[in-house]
């Protein structure tokens, strides 16, 4: 008998029915029935279920417009014979393309990362007998036996357990193992508190269990998270941004394109002649060295990064770091210490007792059961001598009792028993408290309010009970009874120092934080509370579970905190998040965090992470710690400000210069510029550009999200270009009407006199202050000095013949030196009437 599919909310049915559907007996497979559903259900792995090729990998990298334009550009200039050109324009394409391509092959490799977790054997029962296979043949209805340090191979229903205990730290982030037992459960229940089951990659920490293997390879929870991986990431909003900044170019550049050549022939210009003058206006608008000069930013961000001990494992993210507005952690390790620690010993009146700690370090240090981390977190705190005591009886742990007891004697004296354990179950056994006064109801229901009052802030609490006992040769259950109540134990993941500070940076930046966390609701509430979030504002996942997606974009964005969820809904979180606008930033380490940093706009891991979480990340931490990612937010927004500098200045005067051509074209009985005139104006004007890396930012650029904003953009574009073709035409004229320069000598003035005007610009847009309040990088003025220099001896250069110029009177040469100081002035004067009346209307992060 084999099932027809892998059995969907198997946690809710009858153990009987699952076996009956599954495995038909109890006593497991046989090999070749294992041998036929292997081949039905395939190997139990997880691995690429749609792997992309090399080609294929490569084709996505040049859907770029951008990239489009750039190799239009390059093969214009192969055609003009600008070798120079076309090589430089060649290197930056392959160097961005080259970026993409490793970029996106990181998926596989996180992919590889979690089939690597996976041990190699299982205990399976085939052919009524236990048998050591290989996980990868592990199938649906296989009964499998675990063990204290199993990794579980698959997802799987419990039949029988003993002390077991799970960690599911990698897939539900709770800090401590949580108890698995055979139990039938309700259907609207998040994968933290199905406790009748055992999830792939989790890890068994105590006690034994046979179970009833459900699902395998990608269809389980871990295999979902895998083929999550292999697909390719949502468009973070770097990439939106150059996406829709490419459109806007090539709409542009198409209509500029077809207009001026349409204005040449009307003019019976020659069809050859007009068509490339016309290809080279088009290519001239275009910012052909944007990737050099992202590449360059970038990367220079990159090292400061790597100074301040963060990893740049993807240079494109820098930018997005930078434009983040919201932040989503996970809880432990991050806002918390990631280590349970005893948080205090206390009596009936919640006062600090040494007695209680004293009874519970010897109950923790005598018992010999079920190890657990809050008797490791007691023991750590141990500086008893227990030679004096010795250990003559134990009653164990079990799940229906909650409590564990030992009887010690000390100093030959009267044997005590002492309990610990779960508070109600202990405060059932006892009578009285420690100093014979009755438990009566009211006391019962102070002790209560205690419990309580700790859980309510987070805390995890443990009772301690006592009494004397008769010796005798044996104890047993039937002893915890009629004992003293003597006090708590609390205990607590510490939150982080500095974690409320970092919170209160980050939301000066304009950066919202919030909790994502598989942990208790009261955990993450009194965790959110001490850091500084809104502990009102939380979502748990079952209540997720039931909203609609409508409905959760816009509650996302007003919750502090997300409790008891499970990876796929911490993706969906961070997706509904993007798709309210906001760019979404991901800090987690853990397997169960992967899905959630495969989707956001940037992912942040730690070094110490699991090998999945490091693959998947962004950029790694060499310290678990917000300031840090504060300071990464800081350097993404110098990156993104002196990139979008670049984008402003080139595609302002670019657009200036190419729109007075195009109309001059249509007036002139020659064309204003050859081809190769504009390509070489173009690139001259660019090289100053490469010292934006290390150009500085005004503070007030840093002190809010900065996005691609193409309104904006467009209107800083058409407002300077229209203010540059101004004094364009006041150019033209002055050659014309002055000078009655012929077209060689017109061609010569004003190349230099745009070139120049482009080099001043620059100054200007830099920055939103006025120029002389703000200082510029020595590298941008060196190299606008040594282009300004190269601009005003062209014309009087050896090859200037060769290129088409001649030399200018001397005259000319300081008329347009005027004219480009007149220009500075006025550009000056419209960038304070630009962002008083026209920038401020628009949303710009700029």
């Amino acid at each position: 008998m084999t099932p027809k599919a892998q059995p969907i909310n198997f946690w809710t049915q009858e153990e009987a029915q699952l076996i009956g559907e599954l495995a038909s007996s109890d006593l497991g497979l046989s090999s070749e029935e294992a041998a036929f559903r292997q081949k039905k259900f395939g190997p139990n792995e997880v691995r690429e279920s749609h792997r992309l090729s090399k080609l294929r990998i490569l084709w996505n990298q040049l859907k770029s417009h951008l990239l489009w334009i750039l190799i239009f550009a390059a093969l214009v200039s192969l055609f003009l014979g600008e070798w120079v050109d076309a090589t430089i324009i060649i290197l930056i394409l392959s160097g961005s393309v080259g970026i993409g391509y490793a970029r996106e092959y990181k998926a596989q490799k996180a992919a590889a990362g979690l089939r690597s977790r996976l041990h190699t054997k299982a205990k399976v029962m085939r052919n009524h007998e236990v048998s050591s296979v290989d996980v990868r043949e592990i199938v649906p209805g296989d009964i499998i036996l675990l063990s204290a340090g199993n990794i579980v191979p698959a997802d799987a229903r419990i039949l029988d357990s003993r002390d077991l205990f799970v960690n599911e730290a990698v897939l539900t982030g709770e800090s401590f193992p949580v108890e698995k037992k055979v139990s039938i459960l309700p259907l609207q229940l998040e994968l933290s508190k199905r406790s009748n089951c055992l999830f792939l990659g989790t890890n068994v920490r105590a006690g034994t269990a046979r179970c009833l293997v459900v699902k395998t390879g990608l269809d389980t929870t871990y295999g979902t998270i895998a083929q999550h991986l292999t697909l390719r990431p949502p468009e973070t909003e770097f990439d939106r941004g150059i996406r829709r900044f490419g459109d806007f170019l090539t709409a542009s550049m198409f209509i500029l394109t077809i207009l001026v050549f349409a204005g040449n022939i009307f003019l019976q210009r020659s069809p050859v002649e007009s068509l490339l003058f016309s290809i080279a206006l088009a290519v001239g608008l275009s910012p052909e060295l944007l990737p050099a000069i992202l590449n360059i930013n970038l990367a220079r961000g990159a090292q400061i990064m790597a100074d301040r001990g963060v990893i740049v494992r993807n240079l494109n993210a820098i930018e997005n770091l930078g434009s983040m507005t919201v932040l989503c952690t996970d809880k432990t390790g991050t806002l918390t210490e990631g280590v349970v620690e005893l948080e205090g010993a206390y009596d009936v009146l919640g006062k600090t007792s040494e007695n209680v700690l004293q009874l519970a370090l010897t109950n923790a240090n005598f018992q010999t059961g079920l190890a657990n981390p809050l008797d490791e977190a007691l023991l750590a705190k141990n500086s008893l001598d227990f030679s004096t005591s010795t250990k003559i009886g134990e009653v164990p742990y079990d799940f229906v009792r909650k409590r564990m007891s030992v009887i010690i004697r000390q100093d030959q004296k009267l044997s005590k028993i002492i309990t610990k354990g779960a508070f109600t179950q202990v405060l059932d056994i006892c009578s009285r408290l420690e100093d014979g006064v009755a438990l009566d109801a009211k006391t019962r229901s102070q002790l209560t309010e205690l419990f309580h009052k700790w859980t309510l802030n987070g805390i995890r609490v443990l009772a301690v009970a006592s009494k004397s006992l008769e010796p005798k040769s044996s104890y047993g259950k039937a002893d915890e009874i009629d004992l003293a109540f003597v006090g708590f134990l609390t205990f607590i993941d510490r939150p982080k120092d500095g974690a409320s500070a970092a919170i209160l940076a980050l939301k000066n930046l304009g950066v919202s934080t919030k909790m994502i966390s598989g942990d208790a609701e009261n955990v993450a509430k009194y965790i959110a509370k001490v850091v500084g979030l809104d502990p009102s504002k939380t979502i748990t996942g079952q209540q997720l579970d039931q909203l609609k997606d409508e409905a959760l974009w816009h509650m996302a964005a007003r919750t502090d905190v997300f409790a008891e969820v499970d990876p796929n809904q911490k993706e969906r979180i961070i997706l509904s998040l993007k798709k309210m606008g906001c760019v979404v930033g991901f800090l987690g380490d853990g397997v169960n965090d992967a899905p959630a940093m495969h989707a956001a706009d940037t992912s942040i891991s730690v070094e110490h992470a699991v090998e999945v979480a490091r693959e998947v990340a962004d950029f790694v931490l060499l310290e678990k710690n917000l300031d840090v990612i504060r300071q990464g937010i800081e350097e993404g927004r110098k990156t993104f400000a002196n990139t979008l500098k670049y984008v402003l200045m080139t595609t302002s005067a670019n657009l200036g210069n190419m729109l007075s051509m195009a109309i001059a074209s249509l007036f002139l009985p020659f064309l204003p510029l050859l081809a190769s005139q504009v390509l070489l104006n173009n690139f001259l004007s660019d090289l100053p550009a490469i010292g934006l890396a290390n150009d500085n930012v005004d503070e007030d650029l840093v002190a809010r999200p900065e996005r691609w904003d193409m309104t904006f953009i467009s209107r800083f574009m058409i407002a300077f270009g229209l203010l540059s073709s101004i004094f364009d035409f006041l150019t033209f004229g002055v050659l014309v009407w002055i000078f009655s320069a012929n077209d060689i000598l017109f061609r010569t003035g004003w190349f230099v006199e745009s070139l120049l005007t482009e080099l001043a610009v620059a100054f200007v847009i830099r920055t939103r202050r006025p120029i002389f309040k703000s200082q510029p990088g020595q590298v941008l003025v060196l190299i606008s000095i040594f282009v300004a220099i190269v601009a005003w001896l062209i014309p009087f250069s050896p090859f200037a013949t060769v290129m088409g110029f001649s030399p200018m009177p001397m005259r000319l040469l300081w008329t347009i030196n005027l004219i480009v100081v007149t220009y500075l002035v006025a550009a000056e004067m419209a960038k304070a009437l630009f962002y008083r009346y026209i920038g401020q209307a628009t949303h710009s992060a700029y």
